[in-house]
C-alpha cells in the first residue's frame, strides 16, 4: 500500500492532496485554508468513453454536504484520475479561506488542477 503528501500554493493559498493506494483503488483528500473540512466526496469508475471506444472515461458520483461549494473539484479531479489510471478513485476535498475573491477562487481552482497533474503524474512514475 503506497500513499504520498503533495503541496501546492500560490501566495497565501496552500493546498494539500493526501493519496493512499488501497489494493487497486486510490483515496485522495484535499484540504486547505483556514478551516480544513471535509465538504464534499466524489467517486468516479473508469469505463470506455461513450464518444470514442479506444479511450478511456470516468462515470462519477457526488456529495456535497449543504453550503459547501467543492462538488466541481471533487468531480472533475476523481473522473481525471480515474480514466487515465483505469483506477476507482474517491477523492474528499475541503478548502476554505474566508472573504475570497472571484479572482482568488479561480487561483484555487487552478492550484487543484495542478495539484491533480502532480498526483497523477507520481502515480504513474511509481507503476513504472
Amino acid at each position: 500500500m503506497k500513499r504520498f503528501l503533495v503541496e501546492i500554493s500560490k501566495g497565501r493559498f496552500k493546498i494539500h492532496g493526501f493519496v493512499q493506494e488501497i489494493g487497486q483503488d486510490i483515496l485522495v483528500s484535499i484540504w486547505g485554508g483556514t478551516r480544513p473540512h471535509i465538504g464534499a466526496v466524489g467517486m468516479a469508475i473508469p469505463r470506455p468513453s461513450l464518444k470514442n471506444q479506444k479511450k478511456w472515461s470516468a462515470t462519477s458520483s457526488n456529495f456535497t454536504f449543504v453550503g459547501h461549494k467543492e462538488d466541481i473539484l471533487v468531480k472533475k479531479f476523481s473522473e481525471k484520475l480515474a480514466a487515465r489510471l483505469r483506477r476507482n478513485v474517491v477523492v474528499t476535498a475541503g478548502i476554505h479561506w474566508d472573504e475570497i475573491t472571484f479572482n482568488e477562487i479561480r487561483t484555487i481552482q487552478n492550484l487543484a488542477e495542478k495539484l491533480s497533474d502532480r498526483i497523477l503524474r507520481k502515480i504513474l512514475s511509481s507503476q513504472r
